[in-house]
């Protein structure tokens, strides 16, 4: 994490904040628990969501898979932006773009407006680092320290509640729209919050954006995706799969040319290719792949109803939340335990170790999948695993780079990661789509158990290439 930088020697002490550091860190707390609560609370409403405007479940995973592909755009051009102009003039951006995005997911009146919606909540994953740029720019190394912990403790306990909330929103007002108002009302809030004491960062960066790079970078990811949408009957080998998939990989090999030779690139594309550091990047692709991807399919799956499909639950958004809630459990007590147990077998084994949790969680949801408890069960260990996880990447992401790049390599980290997730939901909603019932038009059981078996596959590469990499030690 970038907090861990210090300020050259001959630098200025920081200033205090204006108001009360308490206060101004409190404001950005709200915007964190608004971030993960928004992130997390719709996993649950999906399958309702595809009923009220007639969507398949395969298509679920562009409600996911177009917010993420946004993110990964956002995070660095919004980062960027925030150096050259001012942290908080984005994060307030930032804002009021989520603000808007989040009523027209509750208002949307068919599938092409929320896609619209999702696209506009992408400064979401852009929420963070603004943050994190603002207090250490603002606060002594210590207190920036404690201000970006309780800031990611904010994030964690917004995404473990946002599932529960809005499925007792849900069950209360028996009314969709009015659930998906709850966080588009707090979303609104944060906007004019963030005028209230939130100081401007001092530090200006020179240069400009590299507009062709974002815009490159945009097409290759549409190009791509929209190619993999095409194979959701199966038709892998038509020319509407292969002529977008072959046009993105032609703007994104273009994208690595424009990269490599911008002076101010935006990604740092031989930091991702350094032979200390690939293996690492690689494994944050595939877990952006199973953790990102298996959101969507696992709800729809727990809605399903077991006398029309023959798999399933029946579950309400209520039941649907409080099943994932012990893998929202798990993930936080992964994530606390990282340090106890990295300091015990250290951080490789500690990161395979969790790899290899996920890789068996996902192969019992392919096999043992008839049962709640089993689901849940899974879900809690799988969970455990993504917060051990999500606690390791980052440290042997950045004590593998060079010291000097240690923030852009923690940027990198989270970039990749949203990218495997972008790239996930195209290719899970083509694979569900591949085994579509002809009787139901929903995917047969056969879907839900290959794509799980993909998940726990994704989760093993990631072991491999963690298993093989060349660390280096901090």
């Amino acid at each position: 994490m970038t907090a861990t930088a210090t300020p050259p020697p001959d630098a200025a002490p920081a200033e205090p904040l204006p108001a009360s550091v308490t206060a101004v860190v409190g404001l950005l707390v709200l915007f964190e628990v608004t971030s993960g609560f928004l992130q997390v609370g719709l996993a649950p409403l999906l399958p309702d969501l595809a009923d009220h405007l007639g969507m398949g479940s395969a298509a679920l995973n562009w409600v996911v898979s177009v917010q993420l592909l946004a993110a990964a755009v956002c995070v660095p051009l919004f980062g960027r932006l925030g150096d050259l102009y001012g942290h908080r003039r984005m994060l307030r951006v930032a804002l009021a773009l989520i603000a808007a995005g989040t009523l027209v997911v509750a208002l949307a009146p068919d599938y092409p407006t929320l896609l619209a919606g999702r696209v506009l909540q992408g400064p979401i994953a852009a929420l963070l680092p603004l943050e994190i740029a603002l207090v250490r720019d603002r606060l002594p190394v210590a207190d920036a320290r404690r201000a970006i912990a309780r800031l990611v403790g904010a994030l964690t306990l917004g995404a473990m509640a946002g599932g529960v909330v809005m499925g007792l929103v849900d069950s209360a007002f028996g009314n969709l729209r009015l659930t998906l108002l709850v966080p588009a009302a707090l979303a609104v809030i944060c906007v004019p919050v963030s005028f209230v004491a939130v100081p401007e960062s001092r530090e200006r960066a020179g240069g400009r954006v590299d507009w062709a790079g974002v815009v490159l970078l945009g097409g290759a990811m549409v190009a791509l995706l929209g190619g993999v949408s095409g194979a959701e009957g199966g038709s892998w080998g038509s020319v509407r799969v292969l002529g977008p998939v072959a046009l993105g990989l032609v703007l994104l090999a273009v994208w690595v040319l424009v990269e490599l030779r911008a002076s101010e690139p935006l990604v740092d594309v031989r930091a991702l290719a350094a032979r200390t550091t690939a293996p690492f990047y690689c494994a944050a692709f595939l877990f952006g792949v199973f953790y990102f991807g298996s959101q969507a399919p696992n709800s729809t799956f727990y809605a399903a109803d077991p006398e029309a499909t023959g798999y399933g639950f029946g579950l309400s958004a209520l039941s649907i939340s409080l099943v994932l809630l012990p893998g929202a459990v798990g993930s936080v007590v992964g994530s606390l335990a990282t340090a106890a147990v990295a300091r015990r077998f250290g951080y490789r084994p500690t990161l395979m170790a969790a790899f290899g949790l996920v890789a068996l969680t996902f192969l019992q949801f392919a096999f043992l999948h008839e049962e709640i408890w089993q689901m849940a069960a899974g879900s809690a260990f799988t969970g455990l695993g993504i917060g051990l996880a999500l606690g390791a990447m980052p440290t042997v992401i950045v004590e593998a780079s060079d010291p000097s790049r240690t923030g852009i390599a923690a940027a990198l980290y989270n970039n990749v990661k949203t990218l495997g997730g972008a790239v996930a939901g195209g290719v899970f909603a083509a694979l569900l789509g591949a085994f579509l019932s002809p009787s139901t038009g929903e995917p047969g059981e056969g879907g839900y158990t290959a794509l799980w078996l993909a998940a726990s596959a994704a989760a093993v590469i990631a072991l491999v290439a963690t298993a093989f990499s060349r660390r280096r030690e901090a």
